[in-house]
Formats: C-alpha cells, sequence, structure tokens
C-alpha cells in the first residue's frame, strides 16, 4: 500500500455565527513553527478588537510539534477542539486561527467546544488538501517498438507520466510509488527483454489534485 498523508495546498476561511458570537477561522499551510507564529500574531494584529483569538497547529509529517492555546476561553474550549479537528483530518504543516467577536451572550463549555470545532471545519472546507505520496521519478530509454508495452503497463498501473519524447529513441519519465518502483522496474525489463534503459531519479513528495500531478 503506498504511504501517503494529507498536505495542506491551499489554506482558506471560514465563518460561524453562534449567539451573535462570531467565530472567524482562518487556516495556513506552513513549514516551520516560526512560520506558525508569524502568522498567528497577523490574525492577532488583524482582528486587534477581537476577544479571543485562539490558535493550534501541527508541524512535522509525524507531527513533532504540536500546539494549541485557548487565549484566555475556559481551559480546553477552543484550541484543544481545534487540534483535534486537525488531527481527524489527518493533516500536518498547519496553523489554524479562531477569532472569536463575543456576542454578549455565555455559551458554556459544551458550547464553546462546539463553535470553534464548527469554525474549524468551515474553514477546512474552503481550504484545498492533498494526499501526499512519495514516489520516484522513473527515466526511461527505450526504442519505438516497445512504447506502446510500457505505455500499456503505465495504464495498468495507474502510473503518472510526466513526459515522453520521440527522437532517435524514446525517452519516457514516469512518477512511481515509493511501494510500486522494485515491482515496476522488474516489469519494464521483462517487457522489453532487458532492452530499455533505467534510471531511478530523485525520491519525491507528490500529491493529485483533479487528477493531476501537483509536485511538493
Amino acid at each position: 500500500m503506498e504511504s501517503s498523508s494529507n498536505i495542506l495546498y491551499k489554506g482558506g476561511q471560514g465563518e460561524i455565527v453562534e449567539k451573535k458570537s462570531r467565530f472567524i477561522a482562518n487556516i495556513f499551510p506552513v513549514k516551520t513553527e516560526e512560520e506558525a507564529l508569524e502568522k498567528i500574531t497577523a490574525m492577532r494584529k488583524k482582528y486587534y478588537d477581537a476577544r479571543h483569538n485562539c490558535f493550534a497547529y501541527i508541524i512535522g509529517e509525524n507531527r513533532e510539534t504540536e500546539r494549541c492555546s485557548d487565549d484566555g476561553e475556559p481551559s480546553g474550549t477552543a484550541g484543544r477542539p481545534m487540534l483535534d479537528v486537525l488531527e481527524g483530518m489527518g493533516v500536518h504543516d498547519v496553523v489554524a486561527v479562531v477569532t472569536r467577536y463575543f456576542g454578549g451572550t455565555l455559551l458554556g463549555t459544551g458550547g464553546l467546544v462546539r463553535a470553534y470545532s464548527a469554525a474549524m471545519k468551515e474553514g477546512l472546507a474552503d481550504c484545498v488538501l492533498l494526499s501526499q505520496k512519495t514516489g520516484y521519478r522513473l527515466q526511461i530509454l527505450t526504442d519505438y517498438n516497445d512504447v506502446g508495452k510500457l505505455q500499456y503497463l503505465s495504464r495498468t498501473r495507474q502510473l503518472h507520466e510526466l513526459s515522453c519524447e520521440y527522437a532517435d529513441d524514446v525517452r519516457m519519465e514516469l512518477l512511481v510509488p515509493e511501494t510500486e518502483i522494485d515491482a515496476v522496474e522488474t516489469e519494464i525489463t521483462e517487457k522489453t527483454s532487458g532492452k530499455a534503459k533505467l534510471e531511478r531519479a530523485e525520491k519525491l513528495q507528490y500529491g493529485l489534485r483533479d487528477g493531476q500531478v501537483v509536485l511538493l
């Protein structure tokens, strides 16, 4: 099975109103904790007149760094629920800030948890999430007689053709999932009776959006 995790390709914003309190979620992709803190600071400046600017972030593919803050809300009613939503989506390298403009009515602890969670879900609905995968560029040099075999192999294995150049020989580049690279190389060698020259290029991270490869 191909290894993958979710990554925030494009951030977004969402808003809900609960008993006249406005909850505005802003969600951003980040690579480091420093970037996350910069986004939090920027949101606090933007919404300087708000009662609360609560945040949560997850950094690292293995969630090496996780932080959250209730920013004055009762303990455990804002930051932790926000972090729970991010964890539930399996997303990392992300920071979320939910701003609350108090509407005059207390929501209680349960109401706050629901409101901050709902705002997060609205924000995430406006984001673009990609399943992050690991693979290799596989460069193939072959003759015209074997091109059809390679293209059929690519289709049946649902590989992505990055390029194909026709000259005296054919140069094809495929994106092959890490877990399939050995099997694909063996199959190409067998189908071309060893005539195709293969070069396994660098390992890379990628995602798919509307069926198109997005290099990360």
